[in-house]
């Protein structure tokens, strides 16, 4: 039934599927299908002037739309992906985004570590010693640890 149906659509048969990609890309998050579609689309407009031909078979038609489907897909990559700005650039990166804010310690800094508590944490902090209540200044973020200085 369904290669009876593909033999009397011709090349649309192609058209088709890209138009249900297509369709689909609007239903599902992220952009991958757009490109399949858009490679099923390309086959079926080679397919126009070389449907009669002897060697554009099946098999032919799903190794161009392979291959297509792959090329579209990494120039898409190359389109989009350099293109992923953001309002909010440290919102995955929450300890980078604290580097410069001021803090009070809430335990002090003896041999090198030390509490301070920002918003609702409570972070382990390295830098010199000083007493509880002293001022200090985030200055770098790494491992899990933020380095301070006197504020």
């Amino acid at each position: 039934m369904i290669a009876g149906l593909v033999a009397e659509l011709g090349p649309w048969t192609w058209w088709i599927v890209g138009l249900v990609f297509l369709g689909l890309e609007i239903l599902v998050p992220g952009v991958f299908l757009l490109w399949i579609g858009l490679a099923a689309m390309a086959v079926g407009a080679l397919s126009f002037p070389l449907w009669g031909a002897g060697f554009w078979g099946w098999q032919t038609q799903l190794l161009v739309f392979a291959v297509l489907a792959v090329a579209f897909a990494i120039v898409g990559k190359r389109i989009l992906g350099s293109k992923t700005e953001t309002d909010q650039p440290m919102l995955n990166r929450r300890m980078e985004g604290l580097v410069g804010r001021t803090a009070t310690l809430e335990e002090p800094i003896s041999e090198g570590k030390g509490r301070i508590r920002l918003d609702d944490t409570t972070w382990i902090v390295q830098g010199p010693n000083m007493p509880v209540g002293a001022r200090v200044r985030i200055t770098t973020a790494q491992a899990g640890c933020l380095t301070v200085e006197p504020a």
